[in-house]
């Protein structure tokens, strides 16, 4: 014979689901909304810029005309990497943020965490 569960739980365990459910939506659509969106970024003064979305894929590099020195190519690369990296990165910690938001209080929570459930 199966063990029965008490009316209250039943409730409180597909009150927890509906819980999981909305936070997984969330999350999906935070996800999106922070793929569509832009990150850019700029060093040297604005000599180098640029710009990412959020699925951290680099769209657009500008360089400012003069600091192009065939003399001095390496000073361009340093530029390009820092504004390249501080764009991800902006990215990152959007989807990072979105998430947490999203998560609220449900953050931690794994299937094997959730009490009584598994």
């Amino acid at each position: 014979m199966k063990a029965r569960l008490p009316d209250e739980y039943r409730g409180g365990q597909a009150a927890m689901m509906k819980q999981l459910q909305k936070v997984q939506e969330d999350m999906e659509r935070a996800q999106r909304e922070v793929e569509e969106s832009t990150f850019s970024a700029s060093v040297g003064g604005g000599a180098v810029q640029a710009e990412c979305n959020g699925r951290q894929e680099l769209t657009a590099i500008k360089i400012s005309p003069e600091v192009i020195d065939p003399q001095d190519a390496e000073l361009l690369e340093d530029l390009v990497l820092a504004a390249v990296n501080e764009a991800l990165l902006k990215a990152g910690e959007a989807m990072s943020g979105a998430m947490e938001r999203a998560q609220g209080g449900m953050a931690g929570m794994m299937p094997g965490n959730l009490p009584g459930l598994f």
